[in-house]
């Protein structure tokens, strides 16, 4: 199976002590869109992400990368070849410098001293960090941490990249610069970003796509205003105030 710009998963199931928490869900993840994995608590979206990042193994299904099928990959091979994630707690290195956390991904992927130095710069500049540069990551708001760990992300060149709640403990001026900023990435860098967040006006001006899942399975998708609107999104989800917002 080739397809050379997607990562997708066809018909993944996983289940945790005979709980099923994926029940044959597909996803297409498209190198320049921007996709909203959106749902309940509880509806597989972490799930699923971890079974895109090798942290879960689906008792039935496969994931691919482009030509590839990665489904038993570990998630170092799997981040190597350019899916990359982030957390819903932040995993920053907190006794290393907000620089030296970011220039640690372009380290790994190959880069010099000097050159992941010049990256991290760039981030940071990009997401208005760089007057904290010097700073230690433990010394950072919860919302900086958020910053940091998505620069850190791009500083490994992802493909796709998979973000897990990014808005998650920020303000609504830190959520606005977020969003402009993510908004960008997709044409600036030609990847696929995948967002999952709780935050629904974010979600509904950021994102191309939206793909819904309610008890492991999806229940919508497609562009905003039509996943938005369709009866089995809103009674699971949104509610009619959202939905027609």
């Amino acid at each position: 199976m080739t397809d050379p710009s997607t990562l997708r998963a066809e018909g993944v199931t996983v289940e945790f002590s005979g709980l099923r928490a994926l029940d044959g869900v597909t996803l297409r993840l498209r190198k320049g869109e921007i996709l909203g994995l959106i749902g309940p608590n509880g509806s597989g979206k972490t799930t699923l992400v971890n079974v895109l990042t090798g942290q879960v193994r689906p008792v039935s299904g496969t994931v691919w990368c482009e030509s590839e099928q990665i489904t038993d990959l570990s998630p170092r091979q799997i981040a190597l070849r350019g899916v990359l994630r982030s957390f819903q707690t932040v995993r920053l290195f907190r006794n290393l410098t907000v620089s030296e956390n970011v220039e640690s991904a372009a380290i790994a992927r190959g880069a010099s001293r000097r050159q992941a130095r010049e990256t991290a710069s760039g981030l940071l500049a990009e997401f208005g960090l760089l007057h904290r540069r010097d700073d230690l990551a433990s010394a950072l708001s919860y919302g900086d941490e958020r910053r940091v760990e998505i620069a850190r992300a791009l500083a490994a060149e992802p493909k796709y990249l998979l973000l897990d709640e990014p808005a998650a403990g920020m303000n609504e001026q830190e959520s606005e610069l977020l969003l402009a900023v993510l908004a960008k990435l997709p044409e600036e860098r030609n990847l696929g970003l995948l967002i999952i967040d709780h935050d629904m006006p974010l979600i509904m001006r950021l994102c191309h796509r939206l793909q819904v899942l309610a008890s492991g399975k999806t229940i919508g998708e497609g562009d905003v205003d039509t996943v938005r609107r369709l009866p089995a999104v809103i009674e699971a989800y949104l509610g009619a105030e959202a939905a027609y917002a």
